[in-house]
């Protein structure tokens, strides 16, 4: 055993895979430690926030807050709120309500925001706009009120006794922001989603509820796969006819419309992440299965098995002593892939609005799903997707490199 375990941790491949695996775990457990706040917490009012240091202000006392980038003149703050892009937006909505494109001039911010004020109506339904699109105009209106104020800013704390709100400081709108003299100044490396959450604890929120997604699929498709297999390739006969039959019927069935068929029918409210992940296993265990029946036929001729067998044994027993221990790598190497199989899973049936659901913890498809309504790629927000694409590469890549260096290592025909 302790031979076995050297020449695993000297195979590169597995070495390097495990480092970027153990990092990533590692990141899950110490993160929340830093960060308490619950990953789908809004923690501004706004839109797809960029990278920034950003901090909780008052417009009144006992006011709602709205997050304030720091570092922000009058100039810069208006900037952010309204882009190239936004003004190019607010443009077509103009047009498309009746307004001339030619009495448009998309660089004239007071122009513009007086031409949005007088004719943008939530109620109107322009014709051709999807629902996504809407709602990007209603979070647009959002975040353009009082843009032009030049009124400045509370800073304000909550007393921590009383929990009412004390004014500490003030702001004027042209002023620079010294981080020192702020209450609740958070640093947002991956900037803040189309809700206005920060995209950093919901990724590290999201990839532990896929790894534990991952992790319970793919236990429960070993589990059938390993169960099935073993059976059908020791007992043989009639038991091997009704195993493979079944097997080659869930074969026939596109194993991801057979999962979408199934999460549909379960319901929304009743589409928690456990769910989803037993849902996923009992759709993944077929190519496990007639792998683990291709290795037991190989082994139930060999002669500790008839002895075994001689002696009196029961199939139970000599499954689980005589031929079990054989096959045991094959079985870690098929469940490490059948999590990475199973995160994957998840975030293809997220992505199509049929995963878990929303209103309990985020998952990297979820992200991913959300950042495709709000349409996240197309207005350039790439640190609402990018960093879940990479995560759930990186967790896949890992995972393989760890499957293939065991592989290297059980397998004598792959050896140097």
């Amino acid at each position: 055993m302790t031979r076995t375990l050297q020449q695993v941790f000297h195979s590169p491949k597995f070495v390097i895979g495990f480092a970027i695996f153990a990092v990533i775990v590692l990141i899950i457990i110490l993160y929340p430690l830093v960060i308490t706040e619950n990953p789908l917490k809004i923690v501004g009012q706004g839109t797809f926030f960029p990278p920034g240091i950003y901090a909780s202000v008052y417009d009144s006392l006992g006011a709602q807050p709205y997050t304030l980038q720091l570092e922000d003149a009058a100039a810069k703050r208006v900037g952010n709120k309204l882009g190239d892009q936004e003004r190019l937006d607010m443009r077509d909505w103009l047009v498309a309500d009746g307004v001339p494109e030619n009495e448009i001039d998309i660089r004239n911010t007071e122009q513009l925001l007086g031409q949005w004020v007088a004719h943008y109506d939530p109620k109107i339904k322009t014709v051709g706009m999807t629902f996504a699109k809407r709602q990007y105009y209603l979070r647009l209106n959002d975040s353009l009120k009082g843009i032009l104020s030049t009124e400045g800013a509370v800073v304000a704390l909550k007393d921590p006794e009383t929990g009412a709100l004390q004014e500490t400081g003030f702001v004027n709108q042209s002023d620079y922001v010294n981080v020192s003299e702020l209450p609740n100044v958070r640093w947002f490396p991956l900037g803040t989603d189309n809700f206005g959450r920060d995209v950093l604890t919901e990724l590290v929120s999201a990839t532990g509820t896929s790894l534990k997604i991952g992790l319970v699929a793919g236990s429960v498709a070993t589990l059938i796969g390993l169960l099935l297999g073993l059976l059908a390739g020791y007992v043989g006969g009639l038991v091997d006819d009704v195993i493979m039959f079944i097997t080659n019927l869930f074969t026939v069935i596109p194993t991801f419309v057979l999962l979408i068929l199934i999460s549909f029918s379960i319901g929304q409210e009743k589409r928690g992440a456990f769910t989803i992940a037993v849902v996923i296993g009992f759709t993944s265990w077929v190519w496990t299965a007639r792998a683990v029946r291709a290795q037991v036929f190989s082994l139930r001729n060999r002669d500790h098995v008839s002895l075994s067998k001689l002696s009196g044994h029961s199939v139970a027993r000599i499954l689980l002593t005589d031929i079990l221990p054989y096959i045991a790598s094959y079985v870690v190497m098929a469940l490490i892939l059948q999590i990475s199989s199973g995160i994957l899973a998840e975030a293809a049936l997220s992505i199509l609005g049929l995963g878990p659901r929303t209103t309990e913890l985020p998952t990297l498809g979820l992200m991913m799903n959300w950042a495709l309504i709000y349409e996240a790629e197309v207005l350039g927000k790439w640190w609402a997707y990018v960093p879940v694409i990479v995560t759930i590469a990186l967790v896949s890549f890992s995972m393989n490199l760890m499957n293939t260096g065991l592989d290297q290592v059980f397998n004598p025909a792959l050896r140097d």
